[in-house]
């Protein structure tokens, strides 16, 4: 899953939530300085990516895609998942998309002593894209895929997987519902 998906599982708290999005700026054992919640929030995202790459719904998605693209499928996943989250909010929350993604740049903005560099230059890019509701539109689909592909070591497709990610449009989304209320029922044990 990515930020939208990992912000809305972290739930109302919002130090769950700042951690849930630093989960993906935080190596090894967070900081201890860091309040306890935000350190939850981070363990909760760790919690969830490991949950995700072993659930059959989504190794069943990722069988979906052929060569070159499988290999790349977990990170197009996950920012497919957040694409489908986004483009369909108000099944999964109660805030309305846009008053969601607002509220969490608003966090991280206000958190800004907290974040790492790479949270602190991701935030910005999120506050300049609209980000994570943006990730509603495929082509700010496509532009944070080709972002990603270009910050790899190798060679990559990421950069023009929109097509294929685009033709499997309707088996993802059915792995998608019925992967993520099992998402959300397993974040809700990690909550107080």
């Amino acid at each position: 899953m990515n930020h939208l998906a990992h912000a809305l599982l972290a739930g109302a708290d919002e130090g769950w939530r700042l951690g849930g999005v630093l989960g993906d700026f935080v190596r090894g054992a967070p900081d201890p300085a860091l309040p306890a919640s935000v350190r939850q929030g981070i363990a909760l995202h760790r919690a969830i990516d490991g949950y995700t790459d072993r659930h059959p719904e989504v190794l069943a998605a990722r069988a979906l895609f052929e060569p070159p693209y499988r290999r790349y499928a977990g990170i197009a996943l996950d920012m497919w998942f957040d694409h489908c989250l986004a483009r369909d909010f108000g099944r999964w929350s109660p805030l309305p998309l846009a008053a969601f993604s607002t509220g969490l740049r608003e966090l991280l903005h206000q958190q800004d002593a907290l974040l790492p560099d790479t949270a602190r230059r991701f935030a910005r890019y999120m506050q300049a894209n609209d980000l994570p509701a943006a990730y509603a539109d495929p082509a700010v689909l496509e532009r944070a895929l080709a972002g990603i592909g270009q910050r790899l070591k190798r060679d990559n497709p990421l950069g023009g997987m929109l097509p294929a990610l685009q033709a499997l449009d309707e088996p993802l989304q059915q792995r998608f519902e019925a992967f993520f209320p099992q998402l959300q029922r397993f974040a809700s044990t990690w909550r107080p």
